[in-house]
Formats: C-alpha cells, sequence, structure tokens
C-alpha cells in the first residue's frame, strides 16, 4: 500500500483533497444540528421532563434573562422604567424574539428584589439556542446594553447570551497548531517535514469535523462533540505523522532509497500507527457501555476523526513524502549526507545515558516515580461530579456578571430552579410540605394545565452545591412519599445530578471494559502476560494523577482566575468517562511505540535488560516529542470559550505529560527491569490458542533467527603497535545490518559483545583517529575471542562501517 501511494501521489493527494472540498461544500449548505440530549432513561428527571413535554408541547425555544440593577433608588424609579422598557420594548418586537416578559406588570411583582434594587425581564426566543441566529442575539444584547447609565448595570444570561462570548470558531485548534508546528521545527530543522504531521492531521480532523455535520441531522450529537473529535484528532494526527516520517527521515540519513525507505517507515511505524489507532478508538467505543444516548454522539465523532487521522497518515502521508523525495531532510543534513555518507545505526545522547541510568538504579526510579504520583493523585479522593454552568464564566462576562446580579437579588437558588411535576391537581398538602422544607427559599404552584401541574421550586443554595443535591433527595425520597401524590422532581439542575449518579454508578464497569479490552490487545500483540497487567496498572496511575490534576485546578480553583478559566466547580460529569476513553486510547498509543521495539529486540537477543534499555533509548525521544506536540495541542483548548473543553484540555495535557515523562520513561522501564525475563512470559498452553497479531514486520529471509544458545564475542582493540585503544566504539550488527549489540572498549582495550545465538555477524570498531574496520566473524556454541588491529587513516579512505 505504501509503494502503490509512493507511486501514485497525484491520485491519492487529489483524492484527498476532492473529499475535503466536496464535504465542505455539503455541510456548509446543510449547516448543523447538534443536540445536547441529558436525558436518562428510568430516572426521576427523564418522567418530569416527558410529563411537561405531553402537557406543554408548545413550550420550544431558549429562554435567556436581562438582569438591572441601580446603585441608588429603586428600579420602580420612572427614569429607571423610562431607559428599560423602551429597550425590552424594542427586543420584543424583533423578528426571531417570541416574548418578553417584564417586571414591570402584574404578573411580573416576583421579578423584583425585596429592596427594589435587582429586577429581570425574561426573553423567549421561537428557536433553540443553538438555532437563534447568533446576529439576533448580539442585537439583543447591544439594545439591551445601550439602556445602562452611570448608575444602572444592564446584563444578560442565558444559552444563547453565552454564544456571542465564545471566541472565533477554531481558536484554540489554531493555537494548538501553531505550537506543534513551533516543536516539529525544533525537532526536525526541515519547514517541509515540520508541515507534513500537520497537513495530514489537518486533512483527518477537517474531514472528521464535517462529516460530524452532517451526521448531526441523522443522530444525536452534541455541541461538545465535535470540540473534543477535533482535540483528539489533531493530537492523534500529528503523532501518527510524527512517528512514520521519524522512521522515514532515519532511512535515508541511514542510506536507504526514498521510496523503500518509505515502504519500510509504513511497514514499522505504520503497523504500529494502524494498531494504536485500533486500541484508541476500541478505548472510544468503550463509551457506549455507559448507555448514555449524549455520549454515543460523542464516540461517533471522535472515533471518525481517528479512523480518518489514521487513514490519513497511511495513505496521505506517503504521497507527500513522495512529493518531497530527499527534501524531506533539512539542507544541511543534505549536505552532510553527500559528504559524509549514511549516518551509522546507533542510539547516542541524552536518551541512551538516561535509558543505561534507569538500567543500573531501577529501585531509586520506581520508587521516586511512585511517590510522585501518588501525590499528585490525592485531589482525586474528594472528586465531585456535578455540571458546569454559566456562574463559572470568567467575572468580566456577562453572563457571569448576570448570574452573580440575580443570586444577589433572589438568592443563589433562582439559578437552578427545580420543577416537581404532578399528574393531576397539586394537592395543597404537597405544596405545603415543600414549603416547610429545609432547603426552600420560594414555592409556586403554577393551575394544571392538561392534566399536569407544576410547582416551582427556588432553593436557597445554588444549582452546584452539595445542598441542593440533597434537597432533591429529600424531595423524592421524603416528601413526596408522605404527600400521596404521584410526582416526580425535574429541572436542569436535577438533570446534570441523575445524569453525575449514573454516571458514577456506571463508571468501574466501564474502566473494566476498556481495561480488560486492552490487556487482551496487548496479550495478543506481544505474546505475554505481565506486559498488558503493567499497561493495565500504569494507565489506572496516570488516570488517577490526572484526574487529581483536574480537581486540584477545576474544583479546588488552584489558578483558575489565573488560567483565564473563570471559577471553581464541581467537575462536569460526562468528563471522566470521556477524558478516560482518551486517556487509555493515548497510554496504549506509547505503551505499543516504547514495548514493540523492547519486544523487537527481546525476540532477536533473549536478552532482557538489554531490550529494555535498546527500546527505551530509542523510541524516548520521539514520544516525548510527541507527548509535547499533544500537551501543546490540548492545553490551547483553553482558548476554547468552554468550560468543558478547558476542562478536557487541561486534563488531558497532565495525563500526557505524566504519561510519556514519567510513566513510560521511567516506571514503565524501570519496573521491567526488576521483572527481568518474567516480563515476556506466556504459558505455553495460552501461547497456541491466541491468534497472532505482528505490530512489528517479520524478518527478511536473509536474516532467520539464531538457533542455538547465545554467546559473546570479546577480545581487545589495538594498533599496528600494539597498543590498546580505548574509547573504541564496537558494534555487532547483522548481516542485513541491523544493530544487535553496541559497547565501548575499556581502558585496556578489551570489548565484550552480546550474541544472540549461532551464526555469521559482522563486527565493526571505530576509534578517531583510526580508520574504522569492520569483518564478518562466525559464531558457533561458545564464546568467540576475535582481536581487532586499527591503522590510522591515511588519504581518502572509505569507511568500513558505513
Amino acid at each position: 500500500m505504501a509503494r502503490w501511494c509512493y507511486r501514485h501521489r497525484l491520485v491519492v493527494l487529489l483524492l484527498w483533497v476532492g473529499t475535503l472540498f466536496g464535504l465542505g461544500f455539503t455541510a456548509t449548505s446543510a449547516g448543523t444540528d447538534y443536540a445536547n440530549v441529558f436525558s436518562l432513561p428510568d430516572t426521576d428527571s427523564k418522567r418530569a421532563n416527558d410529563l411537561l413535554q405531553e402537557a406543554f408541547p408548545e413550550r420550544a425555544g431558549d429562554t435567556d434573562t436581562v438582569v438591572w440593577r441601580v446603585d441608588e433608588g429603586s428600579v420602580r424609579d420612572a427614569d429607571v422604567r423610562s431607559r428599560i422598557e423602551p429597550a425590552l420594548a424594542e427586543i420584543g418586537r424583533m423578528e426571531g424574539v417570541g416574548e418578553v416578559a417584564g417586571p414591570y406588570d402584574e404578573r411580573g411583582a416576583a421579578q423584583i428584589s425585596r429592596d427594589g434594587r435587582i429586577a429581570y425581564a425574561q426573553v423567549t426566543f421561537r428557536e433553540e439556542a443553538n438555532a437563534v441566529p447568533k446576529e439576533l442575539v448580539e442585537e439583543v444584547v447591544d439594545t439591551a446594553q445601550a439602556a445602562e447609565r452611570d448608575g444602572l448595570q444592564v446584563e444578560l444570561g442565558g444559552q444563547a447570551i453565552a454564544r456571542t462570548q465564545e471566541p472565533p470558531a477554531g481558536t484554540a485548534e489554531l493555537v494548538g497548531i501553531v505550537a506543534a508546528a513551533i516543536v516539529l521545527f525544533l525537532a526536525f530543522g526541515s519547514l517541509f517535514a515540520m508541515m507534513l504531521p500537520i497537513v495530514v492531521a489537518v486533512f483527518g480532523v477537517g474531514i472528521g469535523m464535517l462529516a460530524t455535520i452532517l451526521l448531526s441531522h441523522v443522530t444525536n450529537v452534541p455541541e461538545v462533540a465535535p470540540l473534543l473529535g477535533s482535540l483528539i484528532g489533531l493530537g492523534v494526527g500529528i503523532d501518527y505523522a510524527l512517528f512514520i516520517v521519524t522512521r522515514h527521515r532515519r532511512g535515508i540519513l541511514r542510506g536507504v532509497p526514498p521510496e523503500k525507505s518509505v515502504q519500510t517507515a509504513l511497514n514499522t511505524s505504520g503497523r504500529a500507527v494502524l494498531f494504536a489507532g485500533g486500541t484508541v478508538c476500541i478505548a472510544l467505543a468503550g463509551m457506549l457501555v455507559m448507555n448514555l444516548r449524549f455520549l454515543d454522539g460523542v464516540v461517533i465523532a471522535t472515533s471518525l476523526t481517528v479512523v480518518l487521522s489514521v487513514l490519513a497518515a497511511v495513505t496521505l502521508l506517503p504521497a507527500l513524502l513522495g512529493l518531497l523525495g530527499m527534501r524531506v531532510l533539512s539542507r544541511r543534513q543534505r549536505r552532510r549526507l553527500a559528504a559524509t555518507g549514511p549516518e551509522p545505526e546507533d542510539a547516542s545522547g541524552l536518551a541512551a545515558r538516561w535509558s543505561a541510568f534507569v538500567q543500573r538504579r531501577p529501585w531509586p526510579v520506581a520508587a521516586l516515580a511512585v511517590v510522585l504520583m501518588a501525590a499528585l493523585a490525592i485531589p482525586l479522593l474528594s472528586i465531585r461530579l456535578g455540571a458546569t454552568d454559566q456562574g463559572n464564566h470568567q467575572e468580566t462576562t456577562t453572563t457571569r456578571q448576570a448570574y452573580d446580579l440575580l443570586a444577589e437579588g433572589f438568592g443563589p437558588g433562582v439559578n437552578g430552579p427545580l420543577q416537581v411535576v404532578v399528574k393531576g391537581p397539586a394537592p395543597d398538602s404537597l405544596v405545603s410540605r415543600i414549603e416547610s422544607t429545609e432547603g426552600v427559599a420560594q414555592v409556586a404552584a403554577v393551575p394544571p394545565a392538561n392534566g399536569v401541574s407544576v410547582i416551582h421550586v427556588v432553593p436557597t443554595t445554588s444549582p452546584q452545591s452539595e445542598e441542593t443535591d440533597r434537597l432533591i433527595d429529600t424531595l423524592r425520597e421524603d416528601v413526596i412519599p408522605k404527600s400521596g401524590a404521584e410526582a416526580h422532581v425535574g429541572g436542569v439542575t436535577a438533570v446534570f445530578k441523575d445524569f453525575a449518579s449514573v454516571t458514577g454508578d456506571r463508571l468501574p464497569y466501564f474502566v473494566a471494559t476498556i481495561i480488560a479490552l486492552g490487556f487482551l490487545l496487548l496479550l495478543v500483540a506481544f505474546r505475554s502476560l505481565v506486559v498488558p497487567l503493567t499497561a493495565a496498572l500504569m494507565n489506572l496511575v496516570a488516570a488517577a494523577a490526572s484526574f487529581g490534576v483536574l480537581v486540584a485546578i477545576f474544583q479546588w480553583g488552584w489558578g483558575t482566575e489565573l488560567l483565564g478559566i473563570g471559577k471553581e466547580g464541581p467537575i462536569t460529569a460526562f468528563l471522566p468517562v470521556i477524558m478516560l476513553s482518551l486517556l487509555f486510547g493515548l497510554s496504549m498509543d506509547y505503551q505499543v511505540f516504547l514495548v514493540s521495539r523492547m519486544h523487537e529486540e527481546w525476540v532477536h537477543t533473549r536478552d532482557n535488560a538489554r531490550a529494555v534499555r535498546v527500546g527505551l533509548a530509542e523510541t524516548s525521544r520521539v514520544i516525548n516529542c510527541a507527548a509535547l506536540i499533544m500537551i501543546c495541542v490540548f492545553s490551547a483548548f483553553v482558548l476554547s470559550g468552554d468550560m468543558e473543553g478547558a476542562m478536557a484540555g487541561i486534563g488531558l495535557a497532565a495525563a500526557v505529560a505524566l504519561d510519556a515523562f514519567i510513566l513510560r520513561t521511567a516506571l514503565v522501564p524501570a519496573a521491567m527491569h526488576l521483572l527481568g525475563d518474567s516480563n515476556w512470559w506466556l504459558p505455553a498452553w495460552l501461547d497456541k490458542r491466541l491468534p497472532h497479531l505482528a505490530v512489528e514486520p517479520s524478518e527478511p529471509e536473509s536474516e532467520p533467527a539464531p538457533d542455538g544458545p547465545a554467546s559473546v564475542v570479546h577480545g581487545f582493540i589495538r594498533t599496528a603497535d600494539g597498543e590498546p585503544v580505548a574509547d573504541a566504539a564496537v558494534t555487532l550488527l547483522t548481516r542485513g545490518g541491523r544493530q544487535l549489540d553496541r559497547v565501548t572498549s575499556l581502558a585496556d582495550g578489551s570489548y565484550i559483545v552480546t550474541v544472540p545465538g549461532p551464526g555469521t555477524y559482522l563486527l565493526a570498531a571505530t576509534a578517531t583517529p583510526y580508520a574504522s574496520r569492520a569483518r564478518h566473524v562466525m559464531v558457533g556454541d561458545g564464546p568467540l575471542v576475535h582481536d581487532v588491529e586499527l591503522t590510522a587513516v591515511t588519504g581518502d579512505e572509505v569507511d568500513a562501517v558505513n
């Protein structure tokens, strides 16, 4: 497939561009039809909502609020009414506004506070908030706020009003892409190489978002779904392309022709990308276990974007690599390649030194990582699920100020009233019992209509407080049953409470499902019991620590105003499910990329310490680079203007940082060093029954697996005069050129390299200022002694190793 896409690159590129523009035109014509369906089957709030819809089917459209306050006097004063009433009348005449209910008639007396300084009017639009034209909402805001003067403050709140405060669409995505581009440029040093992962991710996310818009017309897709889809799509899209481009560039630097390098990159890193994308989709599909209609649309949007990102990485990327050719390298790299020839295949630098340190000190590294993760997880013990509202907006927004004015004038409960819905007339005993219930500020019974009565209950506490939750429980479990009436407690506050309760009850089943699926996938891929068990445990540790960070910031309020994300409050009820799905999927990505390289080395050498050391040294740099890109993309969603998006962005950024920099770079390799060969243990009976799923490609026939016991090659590195050569690099390679071991000679010139088994190998030695030497060595069943003589460089001698 890589070869076909490489050779037919223009066809592939035209297909992707045509799909993007075709879907773009269709989606623009169709528009969006997002729907936030929070109702839950078999809950009290759902039954209350069903009765309301049955009794009042004509009640449609979003209801928003205009609130005003005077510094002195009363809102009933003539000079105040002369400014407010014309503004309300003008709003009522606007096309798209159904009704404006003000406080200056008999029915609106309750809309003026007791001290007479605060009042509000309710503006009912003819459409739901999503369908109200933004221009109309902005006109309503401008008209109302034009009535302000010194001493008269006017603010507006509601779902439609909140839409006018959203930053321009795509701001968060654009900032994330720019930050990712900077990281990629620093990593690659090439403008073309930097652009490749971004172009691939933009195509995958763009087509995914346009397809989600079209799907919103045939199924319920919540507003937050495209935001989460673009968040996860950008992260995995850039990362997947990064892994493949890195492998391709490494191949070219080692002298492989571009077309062959693309094939190798897709057959190695491309396989891992397919497997990793599959694990992310499986983790996302685990949300379906929750049986919450709201999450179905999230699963569709995020999974579709991930699938398209993987598809772009394995088809569009090879075509783009074919168009670039050698320009995927920087000019400096191309000049060096032409002047000095291919680079040797070895891992060096900070990554290799860190890997060696973890091998020497596994216990301290593991202990430090565990203590740090445990400390970060402590806030998780106080997590409280609920819902965010406009009281969590930034203090400078009109919606937050309207929320605070209503709470100041009418009590905090007015921002989240409850509705007790009764089949038939509401008994007086029920109304009186509710009035006498602790935590109730105000009760208003509406006359029955169509056989249904509604009792409006205003709590004394805010919608997000635990006391309001307890009041709902008291009404349902004590007050209503004692009255003998058939009644149900509804309203937005009750719906979110039920949503949080159901989510909390079903969360353990969800976690068990995605852990079990991930365990089975890794079990089949790596033929080991310990590796998937370790991965499952690490995923839980990463989840606990990242949720601890989330609680500290968003629930405890550590830095919320500094980050510009508003006031602290409970964690949104559906967020743990979405975050756990994304976190488990992304954690599996890093586990696959790290362990697949370790497993490849283990298969060839049967040396666990070497497999873990080499795997960490060769993958940690690209994993950390990929993690840094994801952190940039996720953190940028603080700018999305959406509290749930900001929570998901901060939570996932923290999770990826902890997972990549602490778990995969320190704790996982340290634990694998401590566990030794048992990492790769699998009962023989289970091995025979498991299907074979290779993450890494099979070895070419020219490099058969060794047959026999492992051994060593040892000897001395000397000059022609017999002097020992210290610090010479001694490398053992297969006949095909794959590195098996690499050591440095000691002060007396001695060296020892590990051989996986009997066979023919290439032994190379290099040291400055001597000419390099490479020789084939035949290894039998026992150790082989092989001395190497290095001579000074004479003239334009060919580098034997390269």
